[in-house]
C-alpha cells in the first residue's frame, strides 16, 4: 500500500501561513505529524498574553482539536515536543498539562525545551505532538 498524506485543519488560517495544523500519514497504519500548537484563536490571534496556565490549556485545547479532526484523541499521542521561553514558569504550571494527558491514560515520549522566544513573541508555550492509530 502506498503512503498517503492528509491535511489536517479545524482552523484555516495557518494555509495562508503554508503549512497544515497537522497531517495524517496512512499506510499500514495512521500516524499524524502535529504542527506546534500555541495559544492561538480560531482566527490565528494569540491570547493569554503573559498567562501561562492559560496558554498551556489553550494550546492542548488546539492539539486536542487536530487530533479530533483526524479521528484521534490525546490518549493516541505518543510523541510530544513542548517548547517555552520560561521553563521554571512552566513547571508551575505543568500540572494542567500532566492531568489531562493522566486523565487520557497516557505518557508520551516527551521532550522540553527552553527556547529564546516563539514565532509570535507574545507566546510562552507550543506544543507539536506526533500521534498513531
Amino acid at each position: 500500500m502506498a503512503m498517503e498524506r492528509t491535511a489536517v485543519n479545524p482552523v484555516t488560517w495557518s494555509e495562508e501561513m503554508g503549512f497544515n495544523q497537522g497531517e495524517v500519514v496512512s499506510g499500514h497504519t495512521r500516524t499524524l505529524y502535529c504542527s506546534g500548537q500555541t495559544a492561538m484563536s480560531d482566527d490565528g490571534k494569540p491570547l493569554h498574553d503573559g498567562d501561562m496556565a492559560a496558554q498551556v490549556a489553550l494550546s492542548l485545547d488546539n492539539l486536542e482539536a487536530v487530533l479530533g479532526e483526524a479521528g484521534m484523541s490525546l490518549g493516541n499521542l505518543v510523541r510530544l515536543n513542548v517548547y517555552t521561553t520560561d521553563v521554571d514558569l512552566l513547571f508551575q504550571h505543568y500540572g494542567v498539562l500532566a492531568s489531562r494527558l493522566g486523565a487520557a491514560g497516557v505518557a508520551p515520549a516527551t521532550t522540553m525545551l527552553g527556547v529564546t522566544r516563539l514565532a509570535i513573541p507574545t507566546l510562552m508555550v507550543e506544543l507539536e505532538g506526533t500521534a498513531v492509530a
